[in-house]
């Protein structure tokens, strides 16, 4: 499965850098699974890049344990969004407190499993298209 609207090109992927980009995809779908929660904000934009960023709060222990589970999630990211992202989205994927010890291939399953369910959850949201026959009455 790839995202929607993706040509045989490499996707072009982007870190997340600036607080309202975050904001912004908080506001978004999200999907918690296992050690992550994701967040999934279509940009409305002509740009077909996908951005990523990562977080992860004190909660799940000092900067050591922190900066390790956010590697975590970066390597994730990268083997699995050209995949299962969608193109003129934004991502965000917050690490919960079982990411920096959770085995690696649970840890994937885990993105995995939210990318398809957050772009299921897109597809229904999409408004119907102007050229399918109205419902009737």
């Amino acid at each position: 499965m790839r995202g929607v609207g993706v040509t045989d090109a490499p996707i072009k992927i982007e870190r997340l850098r600036k607080r309202p980009d975050f904001l912004a995809a908080a506001r978004a779908s999200s999907f918690a699974r296992g050690a992550v929660v994701l967040q999934m904000r279509p940009r409305g934009d002509d740009d077909p890049v996908l951005r990523v960023g990562f977080t992860a709060t004190r909660k799940i222990g000092g900067a050591v344990v922190r900066n390790r589970a956010k590697r975590r999630l970066r390597a994730a990211a990268q083997a699995l969004l050209p995949h299962y992202g969608r193109q003129g989205c934004d991502y965000v994927l917050i690490a919960r407190s079982g990411a920096p010890t959770r085995p690696w291939a649970r840890l994937l399953d885990d993105v995995k499993s939210a990318l398809i369910s957050l772009a299921a959850e897109s597809e229904r949201q999409t408004p119907v298209s102007a050229t399918a026959p109205p419902p009737p009455a």
